[in-house]
């Protein structure tokens, strides 16, 4: 995300996470194709829609070297294995990396891009769920480029004109605390049982947070409700927190290894960190509930403002080159070239051993159907 065995859940997982058209190819006419071969100094690579347009890789590197920064926005040490991933783009390039507000959401990574344009601390990529990624596109907020190994990104996984990009998947899974809960919950409506009381915590607020928007999503499937109807899972958000299980924190290992929340609805590879990070602190346990499976994939874009340009674009190529898409593998996500690595034998074999099984088919919503459910959770999710 080779030729070799593997787990047939792994295998079936790959299969189903690249056939996400959920994120099917968009476009939009905000911004100009690129002058080939200009002055490569920033301002070319302000333009460059691939790094042939300002001189190729060496050009690349010298030029992001140069700025000798980059913003990044929202993305936890923890996230996906980002913290070394940060780590070591830093230590190949001597580049330093900017991180700021790393709890945030893809709504305040919008929001950043939005209100700092023109700044020299503005993000320079993000990271956002594919609902905002959507939207971004659509505001013209994005810069158009493709990394070298564009065409191992699936068609239907990335823009056609390159304004954003597939990174990283996962599925919603339920974690919890064993030696609290001896009986592990199993689905969504295990949760609504009394021993769970002011316990259950998704990640953030799905109005702006991916993770959040994605577990609402998944309880609605497991509650009757479907991709054109994220409304059943609303009201299952009601009941639990009509039944006192529903905390309003946000899920984190702070707040895990604190007790505010013995049980989280969030995505495979987070669960997997903090069951890694919380190793002799607290016996965290993961499983994919038996209904309501929902995957997805995270979404990478450039900003069109960014102040960093050749830096931003070095960054996308770094995260899609093998070292990137493995070390996103360590953080237990599955990058969105897994299928390609695996026949070209470049993946990381131990990595990909550790990445959970999962049972049963999943089917990906529609951009028009994401859309939707957003506007609904905007509407809706106050009232809960």
């Amino acid at each position: 995300m080779l030729i070799r065995k593997v787990r047939s859940g792994i295998l079936s997982g790959i299969a189903l996470l690249a056939a996400a058209g959920t994120l099917a190819a968009c476009s939009t006419s905000t911004s100009t194709s690129p002058t080939a071969h200009a002055a490569t100094g920033s301002a070319c690579w302000a333009r460059a829609a691939a790094a042939s347009s300002c001189g190729g890789m060496a050009a690349l590197v010298k030029a992001a070297k140069a700025e000798g920064h980059l913003n990044v926005i929202a993305l936890p040490a923890d996230w996906a294995n980002y913290g070394t991933i940060i780590k070591d783009f830093e230590a190949k390039y001597g580049i330093t990396i900017n991180s700021e507000n790393p709890n945030g959401s893809s709504g305040e990574e919008l929001a950043a891009i939005r209100s700092q344009k023109g700044s020299s601390r503005a993000p320079d990529v993000v990271d956002v769920g594919p609902s905002f990624a959507l939207q971004g596109a659509s505001e013209g907020l994005f810069a158009p480029y493709k990394v070298a190994e564009w065409a191992n990104i699936p068609s239907d996984q990335k823009s056609s004109n390159g304004y954003w990009w597939d990174d990283y998947g996962g599925y919603i899974s339920i974690g919890y605390d064993a030696k609290i809960f001896h009986n592990p919950p199993t689905s969504f409506s295990s949760l609504l049982s009394s021993q769970y009381k002011g316990s259950v915590c998704l990640d953030g607020n799905p109005e702006s947070a991916g993770a959040a928007f994605a577990g609402v999503f998944a309880a609605s499937l497991a509650n009757g409700g479907s991709f054109n109807n994220i409304e059943p899972g609303i009201q299952y958000f009601k009941r639990l927190a009509k039944a006192g299980n529903f905390v309003p924190t946000g899920a984190s290992p702070s707040s895990i290894e604190s007790g505010q929340c013995r049980v989280t609805i969030d995505w495979t590879y987070l669960e997997a960190q903090y069951t890694k990070g919380l190793q002799g602190k607290v016996d965290w346990k993961v499983l994919v509930p038996s209904s309501g499976h929902y995957a997805s994939y995270y979404v990478q874009a450039i900003s069109r403002y960014a102040p960093n340009p050749a830096a931003a674009r070095l960054w996308e190529e770094y995260l899609f080159s093998p070292a990137g898409q493995n070390l996103w593998l360590e953080g237990y996500s599955m990058p969105v070239e897994l299928p390609s690595m695996i026949k070209a034998g470049t993946v990381d074999k131990t990595a990909l051993s550790a990445i959970p099984t999962v049972k049963g088919t999943v089917s990906f919503p529609s951009q028009a159907q994401l859309s939707k459910a957003q506007q609904v959770i905007v509407s809706q999710w106050p009232s809960v």
